[in-house]
């Protein structure tokens, strides 16, 4: 599945038909019938999204969402609130109370699913800096938040000048301390690495040709200083298709193209304080992480994490799962015939390829996985959420990566293979401690290497639950 959706709306029908539509997107649903309902199941069920209607039987969704929103249990869970009324006052209140967005019924089905994809990717990379963080806090190296956040500074970028000025003088009033700048895209991707690029960035999807917009998120998603921007894009009413295809690019939010009424300017104002203050703590969660984590728990020669790193965070990633329900993956891997690389050419020789299969590695895993060195040519990759089938392809597709292209050295070109051992833990009745996953793994590496090495195995366990 996709991901768990609650369900709160008190009438039937309309619960039945999200669930419809929902399902054929392969995301589990539940349902509640009001907001009691919903507050007794979300301590159970820990769905990774609410849909909640603005209107129920006991309770207005609009403070049911500020009750959620201030719950330490339930701030980090995307929430969208629905209504039957495109009224902007009650949009604006809603946004205000913490939803990360406002939907009108009937629902246009492809900027839904595109809304849900882009609130659950976002979830996943939040809950996944967290999780690191806590374990920096375990190990005693998280430092406490700065006191102090200098001005965001937005950049808007429209097919004219005029345009953007007109953007700047309606959000001035809502954004007091935000530093807002025009500027043309040229100046945008032009920007020098020895200046600060903008927090944000508000993008008409149009500017001197339909889709410019997009191609521009696009670019400046793929560089380095301007990755973890807040990039807003501005999309005409109509344009059901600009604006899916925005979210699944990497648009944090859509905002209205006509910022000049003072609805419009403060609904594109709160949803940028948003995602302003959700930059502000995914930054302090990676400095911390990098901060804290470099020299105590790397590995020196790859970058990689060690063990000292991997096994608190695998600890967590099975706390989780026994929260979740979902299963995760442990592969170890080990270099095949490592020491005869370094009996024919060298220690340097045989560094320089363990840091070639670091680089591998990172490259052919998600974000969202653990690559750790354990040992000397031993490796540990955690796969959250991954289910054993997809995790033997990832390990299979590893064994190609390896094998495939050949490792440069300066005595010539190395062909170097991997076994693998792969186990699959968690669940809700998991109680086994990672130690002993990490043991099944280790189990089928030692099958891998006497069937003939360069292959994966799955434990006897795994296979069989």
């Amino acid at each position: 599945m996709a991901g768990k959706i609650l369900i709160v709306d008190g009438v039937a029908t309309n619960r039945i038909v999200l669930k419809v539509k929902l399902s054929g997107a392969r995301y589990e649903t539940i349902q509640a019938a009001s907001g009691a309902e919903a507050l007794a199941l979300l301590p159970r069920e820990r769905p990774d999204l609410i849909l909640l209607d603005a209107q129920l039987p006991d309770v207005d969704g609009i403070e049911l969402c500020r009750t959620l929103k201030s719950s330490a249990d339930t701030a980090a869970t995307p929430l969208i609130l629905i209504s039957a009324v495109a009224d902007p006052q009650t949009r604006l209140a809603a946004l205000r109370a913490g939803a990360d967005e406002f939907l009108v019924k009937p629902f246009d089905e492809l900027v839904l699913l595109a809304r849900l994809r882009s609130l659950l990717r976002s979830r996943e990379t939040d809950e996944e800096l967290r999780l690191r963080e806590s374990t920096c806090r375990e190990l005693g190296f998280a430092e406490p938040a700065p006191a102090f956040s200098a001005p965001a500074r937005i950049a808007l970028i429209s097919a004219e000048r005029n345009a953007s000025l007109g953007w700047k003088n309606a959000l001035m009033r809502f954004l007091p301390d935000c530093r807002l700048s025009v500027c043309d895209p040229e100046e945008a991707l032009a920007a020098s690495g020895d200046v600060l690029p903008p927090d944000g960035y508000i993008i008409a999807a149009d500017l001197t040709r339909p889709g410019e917009g997009l191609r521009l998120m696009s670019e400046l998603r793929s560089r380095s200083a301007s990755r973890h921007a807040v990039i807003c894009v501005a999309v005409a009413e109509p344009r059901r298709e600009t604006a899916a295809v925005a979210l699944d690019l990497g648009a944090n939010d859509l905002l209205p193209v006509d910022l000049e009424t003072a609805a419009s300017a403060e609904e594109a104002a709160l949803r940028l304080q948003a995602q302003l203050a959700r930059k502000r703590t995914l930054d302090r969660q990676r400095e911390s992480v990098a901060d804290g984590l470099r020299l105590a728990v790397t590995d020196p020669l790859t970058g990689l994490y060690n063990r000292r790193y991997a096994m608190p965070h695998l600890a967590r990633m099975a706390d989780r799962s026994r929260l979740t329900g979902r299963k995760f993956a442990v592969m170890v891997l080990d270099l095949d015939r490592f020491k005869s690389i370094n009996d024919r050419f060298g220690h340097a020789a045989g560094d320089a390829v363990l840091v070639e299969v670091a680089q591998r590695l990172s490259f052919n895993l998600r974000q969202v996985d653990l690559i750790a060195r354990i040992g000397g040519e031993e490796f540990l990759v955690a796969m959250p959420e991954t289910s054993l089938e997809a995790a033997r392809t990832t390990a299979e597709r590893l064994c190609r990566v390896m094998e495939s292209e050949p490792f440069t050295l300066p005595e010539g070109e190395l062909r170097v293979t991997v076994s693998i051992g792969l186990a699959i833990g968690g669940g809700l009745a998991d109680e086994d401690p990672v130690d002993a996953l990490i043991s099944d793994a280790d189990h089928a590496l030692l099958t891998s290497k006497a069937d003939g090495r360069n292959q994966v195995n799955v434990s006897a366990r795994s296979t069989a639950a």
